[in-house]
């Protein structure tokens, strides 16, 4: 048995000052060392000004929720007309500013912001002004929340214009406040088969149910049968996706957890993922689009089913090189 070799105090300390150094050297080369890469996760609804939320703040809400791109969608510039409810609405109801800021936001941050294009349907150069911003590279029109006619010719014709740059649209349905006719909508599906269309808001996810049959109930609290008007129009449309932003969306997934899970598998296909929310925690309980993107995480019936939810769909959908 040979004798164990006996170090000094010195000679302990330096051996060990060398092997720290040696291993502070090689962080990068160790795999264990390094930090898991962020899955990315794309936005599709967020707004300038949102109730007076300042751009700073807007910023670090979208990091603190790990949001690698988000879609900047603009109101239509103020006006006093019947489908702004005469002003009352205006900057989407909630201070929303028009093209111009979004675009100003995209350019400052190109890297994390895009933007889109939008303006009220009814005013002269309506179209004018949103192909103005498709002309730059918006690659989305709305979110379209005004006070008219689903069917109108003025909302027809940026359908049109939609399909001539082929990009979707994010429509807000709000039963008698904004696009009346969700229950003919399906005409428009079918009259413009090549434009995809996104329903949102209140309306749209209040009739997943089958049984949802009284529409001034915009959040209901019961179980879901299968079968609604928007269960219907996402399975019967190839043209028709879903944005699964605001408390709305988050109402659809938590009311029924275990329906929400078969409509998750179901519409894989066909759910994006937006927050559409105001606050500045972007994380936690306060947040909502924190809060839908852990719903989305805990419901998904597969990681592949998660990852087309926040990310692949949307990427898709939009043509973004991200």
């Amino acid at each position: 048995m040979s004798t164990p070799q006996l170090f000094t105090r010195r000679e302990f300390l330096a051996g060990t000052g060398m092997l720290l150094a040696g291993t502070a050297l090689n962080l990068e080369a160790a795999p264990f060392f390094q930090a898991a890469p962020q899955e990315p996760i794309i936005d599709i609804h967020q707004h300038t000004d949102y109730h007076d939320l300042t751009t700073e703040q807007l910023v670090t809400h979208q990091r603190a929720m790990g949001i690698t791109t988000t879609i900047l969608l603009p109101a239509g510039h103020p006006v006093n007309y019947g489908s702004t409810h005469y002003g009352v609405s205006n900057g989407l109801q909630a201070k929303v500013t028009p093209n111009e800021a979004a675009y100003k936001v995209a350019q400052q941050y190109p890297k994390e912001f895009l933007f889109g294009a939008n303006e009220v349907p009814d005013v002269p150069g309506a179209v004018s002004e949103i192909e103005k911003y498709l002309k730059l590279g918006a690659p989305v029109i709305g979110e379209l929340k005004f006070n008219i006619e689903c069917d109108s010719p003025e909302m027809q014709k940026i359908y049109q214009l939609a399909q001539a740059y082929d990009v979707p649209l994010i429509m807000h349905w709000q039963h008698k406040m904004f696009n009346w006719g969700f229950d003919r909508f399906h005409k428009m599906l079918e009259k413009y088969p090549k434009v995809n269309f996104l329903g949102h808001a209140q309306t749209w996810w209040a009739n997943i149910d089958k049984n949802h049959t009284n529409q001034n109930v915009l959040y209901p609290k019961s179980k879901v049968t299968p079968g609604g008007i928007t269960d219907r129009l996402l399975r019967d449309y190839p043209n028709m996706y879903a944005d699964m932003s605001a408390g709305s969306g988050l109402s659809a997934l938590t009311r029924d957890e275990e329906h929400a899970r078969a409509f998750l598998q179901r519409h894989q296909d066909k759910l994006i993922y937006g927050s559409d929310c105001a606050d500045t925690a972007g994380k936690g309980e306060a947040c909502q689009g924190a809060m839908t993107i852990a719903a989305i995480r805990r419901l998904s019936p597969s990681k592949k089913i998660e990852r087309k939810l926040l990310y692949e769909n949307a990427k898709k959908l939009f043509k973004l090189k991200v």
